[in-house]
């Protein structure tokens, strides 16, 4: 059974950076393409970011462009998402799973909230 645990969220202020990281567990990460996605509350699940498991090819959602990137480590068998400059609205909980499409049973999100 695969098993993705996300971690490194915390509560910040308006400017500030965080890294987040995913660790998977069961399956062939060397495999997969990953990405991250984010649920503010109330609000649907949204794509963040994408990296192709080969890392050749990266997508990144217009709203986090130049702000997010996301990176992996084959060898840890962890994906990472570094966050620049956030604001307010990149508040959310957020995930990895498996792009274009979860295939995994979703994690227990780690929370990143931005406020003054």
């Amino acid at each position: 059974q695969v098993q993705l645990v996300e971690f490194g969220g915390g509560l910040v202020q308006p400017g500030a950076s965080l890294r987040l990281s995913c660790v998977v567990s069961g399956g062939d990460f060397s495999r997969l393409n990953m990405a991250w996605i984010r649920q503010a509350a109330g609000k649907e699940r949204e794509f963040v970011t994408a990296i192709s498991f080969h890392v050749q090819k990266i997508y990144t959602a217009d709203s986090v462009k130049g702000r997010f990137t996301i990176s992996r480590d084959n060898n840890r068998n962890t994906v990472y998402l570094q966050m620049n400059s956030l604001k307010p609205e990149d508040t959310a909980v957020y995930y990895c799973n498996t792009a274009p499409k979860a295939l995994f049973p979703w994690g227990q999100g780690t929370q990143v909230t931005v406020s003054s």
